[in-house]
């Protein structure tokens, strides 16, 4: 089987939030709640964030709604069975006045509640200070008043609770923003890459004729193993991009060696092995993750699983998987290709030389996974043939 693996070798290889509850809300609500941004004054400045404070109580607390309303925000009174209405609702600061509602069951709702797991809750009630806080803390509650109530007292807590909502809301839109922007840089980033991936590939069509569609389908060939193989879908298309420059470094052979008709020297041999290596150089030390893939592909596509491939005699898994996988596909391609030294090989007979190779050449799981989508491989070949060269 010589002359055949020569042959491998030489291959080119809000529910609307200004809607009235029914309840006394203490303003007109046509405004948008909903929106970030408050309005801005003459200057363009912005000026303090309407916020929306929900005041849950069984009926409306009279001395606490009216030192409320005094701050300016908007406020909404919700009764014991309209609790469940304020999920997802975007609220600064819910006011619980516990006396009214009786018992913590109320705040354990709350923390329930769709988006209001952080949401600051002002705990009202009357008793001894001390017992209504420890209580308070255990059921994970911003802040606590006791009756009677200070107004003063009241607002300046209030004022200090809202704006700490308004500044978590304000830096988790911040962080939403920055998110958007890091992925547009990173798309727009791998974006280039493929296109300087693109452009390598031409270069290695320049130099043979037959290179372009080699590549494309040891692409084809690699998606299909390394699905077979389990990997997820941006791994196999990452290894199957990255296969198109496994023989970049063939750009520095001689065209007398790279399109010899007849067998290679044992001094022309070891220059087209060189390839391996060189291509491994021209892509190292890149930045790009893709390229660093592509780099690797390069210089471990012809290592083989029982240690004899080259440059390095790497064996097993010591050869990386992306190698392991690039080189069935690889020498598939290769053997139903035509060459200028050699003849194209049926179907059938290539994949049993896989077989027949299979944990000495190749690794095993590799060509179970390559047989294992055999159909797919098939669809790939009608629609990217190895055609025939002219007589």
């Amino acid at each position: 089987m010589g002359a055949d693996l020569e042959f491998s070798e030489r291959a080119d290889h809000g529910r609307d939030l200004g809607q009235d509850s029914g309840q006394d809300s203490g303003q007109e609500h046509g405004q948008d709640l909903g929106q970030d941004l408050g309005p801005r004054d003459a200057a363009g400045a912005c000026e303090p964030e309407p916020a929306l404070i929900a005041v849950l109580a069984a009926s409306a607390p009279p001395q606490l709604l009216p030192a409320l309303r005094a701050l300016g925000h908007e406020i909404q009174l919700f009764g014991p069975e309209e609790i469940g209405e304020l999920a997802g609702w975007p609220v600064a600061l819910m006011v619980v006045d516990q006396d009214s509602l009786g018992g913590p069951e109320i705040v354990r709702t709350l923390r329930r509640l769709d988006g209001h797991a952080r949401t600051p809750i002002l705990l009202v009630a009357s008793g001894e200070a001390g017992a209504i806080r420890r209580a308070a803390a255990a059921l994970a509650v911003t802040e606590v008043l006791v009756r009677p109530l200070d107004p003063i007292e009241l607002q300046m807590r209030v004022r200090a609770l809202v704006e700490l909502s308004l500044a978590r809301r304000e830096a988790e839109r911040a962080t939403r923003t920055m998110s958007r922007h890091v992925a547009g840089v990173v798309a727009e980033s791998e974006a280039r890459e493929r296109e300087i991936i693109q452009r390598l590939m031409l270069a290695a069509e320049f130099r043979d004729d037959d290179a372009g569609d080699h590549l494309t389908r040891v692409a084809g060939c690699t998606i299909a193993i390394a699905e077979g193989l389990g990997l997820s879908e941006r791994e196999a298309n990452d290894i199957a991009l990255a296969s198109t420059m496994h023989d970049i470094g063939k750009i520095g052979i001689p065209d007398s060696i790279l399109l010899k008709a007849g067998p290679l020297t044992s001094e022309e041999r070891a220059e087209m092995q060189r390839h391996a290596e060189r291509g491994h150089r021209m892509l190292q030390n890149s930045p790009s993750r893709l390229l660093q893939l592509a780099s690797e592909i390069a210089l471990t596509h012809h290592e083989r699983w029982d240690g004899a491939g080259y440059p390095q005699g790497l064996s097993g898994s010591a050869i990386p998987l992306s190698g392991r996988i690039v080189a069935v596909a690889d020498v598939f391609d290769a053997l139903i290709s035509e060459r200028v030294y050699k003849a194209a090989w049926p179907l059938e007979k290539a994949r049993a030389y896989l077989v027949q190779h299979r944990g000495s050449h190749f690794d095993p799981a590799c060509v179970d996974a390559f047989l294992s989508r055999w159909e797919d491989i098939i669809g790939l070949l009608q629609d990217r043939p190895a055609t025939p060269k002219a007589a």
